[in-house]
């Protein structure tokens, strides 16, 4: 583990230093502080109960504090000042129990840390005094004036804070002048406390721990812990309110700019985040997908345009060349942005990379695989100009994950996904257009773990992987899909044309099959369709709103 250490020395300071407090030209002995980076790579700091978060995360960062800052939990304003103090004076904060909860868990972390002094803040009694053995305990009102007074520091303005944003203005703490912070319904004039306030002796800060971050969905029971990380120097970031680091793009290019030592995770919620370590990972590449972070849904609103480079008849995508097939995605993508305003709308490209045939070809298998080359152009073209990509599979008497491989080196990209289109999957003995195709649900869970395993071995975005369906029968048994697997987001995409009651049937039909869990795609096709539906009709009719529309 290593460690900053400020050892106890004889130092002159002023009030106006900001570091503690003295009386005319009296010297006093500096309070010692000790940090250190975490030994771990990552630290789970996820008590549910606000006292023990506080402790934990004093005993992840804090080897020993001379001074700590102590506050009532319930306490709003309390707490909140209290957190103005511990981050500008650079020692950790704890928290009291209410409703007479014991208060070992504090005393212990006091004994640890080696307190001599306590600085309680609002309605905290602190500890047992000197008297008792324990702590010299300061008290002070929860009024910004009194806890500048009694600490020396340099508060800056009163800045109010609303309900749910707390941790995220304790995040945004300056250590060498924090604001002095104060609940939303607090009354911000500063009323004078009776009598003159005993004051801290001062405190030499460690050096900071800017090698460690901290991420943290914002909840409440992190207040104190965060603050206790800005006091040891530590970032504080917040993950958007997920405990899955992959789906905050602020939180991912941190990652990858800082490339911190240690990461400390705050917040009970993370307990239950699967696979945290390799997420965590995956973040820190920096990669991001087209609309930013690096989970699909519920952010990102897709727009594709479907079909097969070169010809028009599989689809619009065919219908122009590469740089007109950009500018057509973008304007298909175009009209659905003020319609949601909760997620990115990102244009794609769906490229049909392998086309069923009537015949059976010189492999047997009835369909034409385009080769990777002649692709690569389209994919790489399309995630430059912000574009995300589906390759669409049309496996006929082959299946799903043989063909599958032929297309990993685009795969490998982080802006490129999977689709598998059961009408096309036929068995051994079966045509297309004679028979409408479908595929078990073990090959689909083949699939999926064969795609997730790609991804998680290149720290890849999650990557979509779409299950063409108009018909319950396309694929069995659809309840046995294997959700589990982080890597990716599971999409079943709707493909029925016609009426549009009709086609209001199919999406019902289908969306009563499970599992629960996947996202659900919309297709409008331009010439089956009566009448196609614009995208304003689109948000408006198709309940739930999908998270792809594609255009055939």
């Amino acid at each position: 583990m290593r460690s900053t250490t400020v050892p106890i020395a004889l130092t002159a300071v002023l009030l106006a230093s900001g570091c503690g407090a003295t009386s005319g030209e009296e010297t006093e002995q500096a309070a010692g502080v000790a940090t250190s980076v975490p030994e771990a790579r990552l630290t789970l700091v996820a008590d549910e109960d606000p006292v023990a978060s506080a402790v934990s995360t004093s005993r992840a960062l804090f080897d020993s504090s001379d001074v700590v800052v102590v506050a009532r939990e319930g306490d709003e304003d309390g707490t909140l000042l209290a957190a103005s103090a511990a981050t500008g004076l650079g020692v950790p904060l704890l928290l009291e129990p209410s409703g007479g909860g014991s208060a070992d868990a504090l005393a212990a972390e006091l004994d640890r840390l080696g307190a001599t002094t306590v600085l309680a803040v609002g309605e905290a009694d602190g500890v047992a005094d000197d008297a008792d053995g324990g702590p010299e305990v300061v008290a002070v009102p929860a009024v910004p004036d009194a806890v500048a007074e009694a600490t020396g520091l340099e508060l800056a303005a009163v800045q109010q804070v609303d309900d749910g944003a707390a941790v995220a203005a304790v995040a945004a703490l300056d250590p060498e002048r924090p604001a002095a912070l104060l609940s939303g319904e607090a009354e911000p004039a500063t009323d004078e406390a009776e009598g003159e306030l005993e004051q801290l002796p001062a405190v030499e800060r460690a050096e900071p721990l800017d090698g460690t971050l901290v991420m943290t969905t914002g909840a409440p029971e992190a207040l104190a812990g965060a603050a206790t990380a800005r006091a040891a120097g530590a970032r504080v970031q917040l993950t958007d309110e997920g405990t899955d680091p992959r789906g905050s793009a602020e939180l991912v290019q941190l990652l990858a700019e800082q490339q911190p030592e240690a990461v400390v995770a705050l917040g009970a919620g993370f307990a239950a985040e699967d696979g945290l370590e390799w997420k965590l990972d995956t973040a820190a590449t920096g990669e991001q997908l087209p609309g930013g972070g690096q989970l699909l849904f519920p952010g990102h609103f897709l727009v594709a345009l479907y079909g097969t480079p070169g010809t028009g008849a599989l689809g619009v995508l065919g219908e122009q060349d590469l740089p007109a097939s950009i500018e057509r995605a973008r304007a298909h993508a175009a009209p659905y942005e003020p319609l949601v305003q909760d997620a990115a709308v990102v244009p794609a490209f769906e490229i049909i990379a392998t086309v069923a045939s009537a015949s059976a070809g010189p492999d047997g298998d009835y369909s034409t695989e385009i080769p990777v080359e002649e692709l690569r152009p389209w994919v790489e073209a399309a995630g430059e100009a912000g574009l995300y990509v589906i390759l669409d599979l049309q496996p006929g008497r082959t299946d799903f994950v043989t063909q599958a491989e032929l297309y990993r080196p685009l795969l490998e990209l982080p802006h490129v996904g999977l689709a598998l289109d059961p009408e096309w999957r036929l068995g051994p003995n079966e045509r297309h257009l004679v028979q409408i195709g479908s595929v078990s649900i073990d090959e689909v869970n083949r699939v999926v773990n064969w795609l997730a395993d790609l991804t998680r071995a290149n720290q890849l975005p999650q990557k979509l992987l779409v299950l063409h369906q108009f018909r319950v029968d396309m694929i069995p048994e659809r309840e046995r899909l294997d959700t589990s697997r982080d890597e990716l987001a599971i999409m079943v995409h709707v493909d029925g044309q016609g009426s549009q009651p009709a086609k209001q049937d199919t999406w019902r039909v289908l969306r009563q099959t499970e599992p629960d869990e996947v996202a659900w795609g919309w297709k409008n096709f331009y010439d089956e369709d009566v009448p196609m539906l614009t995208p304003e009709e689109t948000i408006a009719q198709v309940h739930p709103r999908p998270q792809l529309v594609t255009y055939q």
